[in-house]
């Protein structure tokens, strides 16, 4: 028997699914703790508990994809490698503008002349002698450059040239940003290409682990990953552009949900340790973003599904807000380990400590927080920040890490580039309090969340009198919260409220008002005209409330905790290659190609030649990808004025897509094959 194998890598969970090769059942299914020390050790788990439910063989397998939330995660989360940005002919404005400075951390920038104009003419020469002199001084600091040069989607050569230079000065991976998007806008193509540098080593680390299991267990079969789009691609192909597996978690779930229920109309909801993730099923399909993918705060040029991540997961840090009186929780965005968690492999010292903890009156700030060392490339570190990793050698108590107050930041930052986890109380630990899981160490969870009760108000008042009712209050605050998320993406997909801010509209009094059938003078109803799918191994557990409180139907299909593996496995392979042409004078056109401009005096041969290229093009990447069996649609726009009554020529664009299914392989080899 002939079957597909899924998998999904999430922050907490990794999931497995076995589907018979005409992907219309699932005949096994798994799930294991992710293992952010070595990845290899949570997809093995799953993998080889799938395939033992399902009762095939390894070599049974003929095609293996993979789904991710962990570029997304990172992203949300604001975690990432330390990188360069090469930044050639812009000026201190465009570093401003595009989020970039925020994405960038305080990383380093290099600034060189250079750069070419909007019609493709170089503007400056390229200063390859400081860009050598900088790559060599900072090659050893950094995971990785992201290049960026002015008017690079008309002529990258020199994109081209520093991404050569650099590579052969450091060694070190180098994503220029024409790779990445063919849209004008060079601060937010700097902005897509410094996070795709910072996630090339997570992404690379997960592949890897993935392949080392595959090879191990006699899996011999085409490995392809999801992009945001929902389209497959290459694991070779995804280890270059790592970005385009943001919301590659959450574009799996919607091609999964659509598999698992039948559903052509309806908002998908995915909760996750991390995260949640939200979109509009229309008419069978998800719509895709036309601005790019939005992930935290960042606004990327990468084609993916039109979704709204919000931070806020089952393992979403709970802050006790401690502002007015009464006080209240806020839940994410960051995402902890949550303590019951970390108990099961460290539980003497988790309960040791948390006893101590409890045996005095006061509670100290970091009281309930633990580190946990992750690895990781440590370049760029002060002397600060190096002391504090020094001393974390193993899991313990945040404060033991600590020598004074001053260090609280420079822990903040090494959390930040991901060499640092944290623990502490989630909506994981609240529901092991109330008894609704059962899968970790309950009883740590209680002393963590009894604990975090005890903290003052602004009345001087205990948050809650016991671990139950802070427990209970944590769970309510999930629900709350995951009710604006789906109301934004309700008011944001509904044509009626074009223009209004969904972020408003979903706190506003009267939504609030209808929710809860207010009648007085003014009577109001609101409830969601569609369905909610809930997806994720915890919508069992809390989107019951969610239902009741949108007034909706909750869909929770079997296998709804997997469904992201599914979808990896039911995608079709898609590239997509864009180019222009533009008129730089009366009966001259200019085709800008990856290797350089052409130029014509004819409109539809510049059209023609630039088809053509581009059909050559994605069709080579699509292959490349995995596919067989293209199909290849084209689609031009092309923009004209009309001056005197005649038409004249500004600029074109056409897009070039091209799709199949991915290569499968074609039944087991035989023992000489394989040696």
């Amino acid at each position: 028997m002939t079957v597909f194998l899924g998998v999904d890598t999430g922050g907490t969970y990794t999931d497995a699914v076995i589907v018979d090769e005409a992907a219309t059942r699932v005949i096994g299914s798994a799930k294991s703790l992710t293992t952010r020390g070595d990845l290899a050790l949570g997809v093995g788990r799953a993998v080889d508990a799938a395939l033992a439910e399902a009762g095939v063989a390894p070599s049974d397998v003929a095609l293996v994809s993979l789904s991710t939330t962990l570029a997304t995660n990172a992203l949300v989360e604001g975690q990432g490698g330390r990188v360069a940005l090469v930044f050639i002919g812009f000026d201190d404005g465009d570093l401003e503008r595009g989020g970039l400075v925020e994405a960038l951390k305080g990383d380093p920038v290099i600034r060189l002349a250079g750069g070419h104009g909007h019609a493709g003419q170089e503007l400056a020469p390229l200063d390859l002698a400081s860009l050598a002199m900088a790559a060599e001084e900072l090659g050893p600091q950094v995971m990785g450059f992201a290049v960026a040069s002015r008017f690079a989607t008309r002529n990258p050569a020199h994109e081209i040239a520093a991404r050569d230079a650099i590579r052969r000065i450091t060694g070190r991976p180098v994503t220029c940003s024409h790779e990445l998007s063919a849209n004008l806008n060079g601060p937010k193509r700097a902005l897509t290409a410094v996070l795709n540098a910072r996630l090339i080593g997570m992404i690379d680390r997960l592949v890897a682990a993935c392949e080392r299991h595959l090879v191990a267990v006699g899996i011999d079969a085409p490995l392809m990953v999801v992009r945001g789009d929902g389209a497959l691609i290459s694991a070779a192909m995804v280890r270059e552009r790592p970005i385009e597996t943001i919301l590659s978690g959450p574009a799996a779930s919607i091609v999964g949900a659509r598999w698992l229920t039948g559903e052509a109309d309806a908002l998908v909801s995915d909760i996750g340790g991390t995260t949640t993730d939200v979109a509009l099923l229309r008419d069978g399909l998800p719509e895709i973003d036309p601005a790019g993918a939005r992930v935290g705060p960042y606004r990327t040029m990468v084609e993916a599904v039109a979704m709204r991540t919000t931070g806020l997961g089952g393992d979403s840090e709970v802050h006790v807000v401690t502002e007015g009186l009464a006080g209240g929780l806020r839940l994410g965005p960051r995402r902890l380990v949550p303590v019951s968690l970390l108990a099961v492999d460290h539980g003497t010292m988790v309960h040791e400590t948390l006893d101590r903890w409890l045996s005095n009156d006061a509670v100290g700030e970091l009281d309930g927080r633990f580190v946990i060392p992750m690895g990781g490339q440590t370049g760029g570190l002060n002397a600060r920040e190096a002391a504090v990793l020094a001393r974390i050698s193993e899991p313990m108590p945040a404060v033991a890490a600590l020598s004074s107050r001053l260090e609280v930041a420079a822990l903040e930052r090494l959390v930040a580039r991901g060499l640092v986890m944290l623990s502490g109380v989630t909506p994981s630990d609240a529901s092991h309090v109330l008894g609704r899981l059962a899968s970790w160490d309950g009883t740590a969870a209680e002393k963590a969340v009894r604990l975090l009760a005890r903290r003052r108000n602004g009345k001087g008042e205990r948050f809650a009198p016991d671990a139950a009712t802070l427990a209970q209050a944590i769970i309510d605050q999930l629900t709350a919260q995951t009710v604006d998320c789906l109301l934004e993406a309700a008011f944001g997909e509904d044509p009626s409220f074009a223009g209004e801010t969904p972020e408003v509209l979903a706190r506003h009094r009267l939504t609030k008002a209808g929710l809860s059938h207010h009648r007085g003078v003014v009577e109001t109803t609101l409830r969601l005209g569609v369905p909610v799918i809930g997806l994720g191994a915890s919508a069992p557990s809390y989107y019951g409330a969610v239902g009741e409180r949108l007034n909706c139907r909750m869909i929770l299909p079997e296998h709804a905790g997997v469904a992201n593996a599914i979808g990896a496995v039911v995608g079709q392979v898609s590239q997509r290659a864009t180019g222009m042409v533009t008129s730089p004078g009366e009966g001259r056109f200019t085709v800008h190609l990856p290797e350089g401009l052409e130029s014509f005096t004819s409109r539809d041969a510049a059209l023609a030649a630039l088809e053509a290229a581009l059909t050559a093009d994605a069709s080579e990447r699509a292959r490349a990808a995995g596919a067989e069996d293209l199909r290849v649609s084209v689609a031009r726009e092309i923009r004209e004025a009309e001056v005197e009554g005649q038409k004249l020529f500004l600029e074109a664009t056409v897009s070039v897509t091209a799709s199949g299914r991915p290569r499968v392989a074609h039944g087991p080899r035989s023992t000489a094959e394989s040696a």
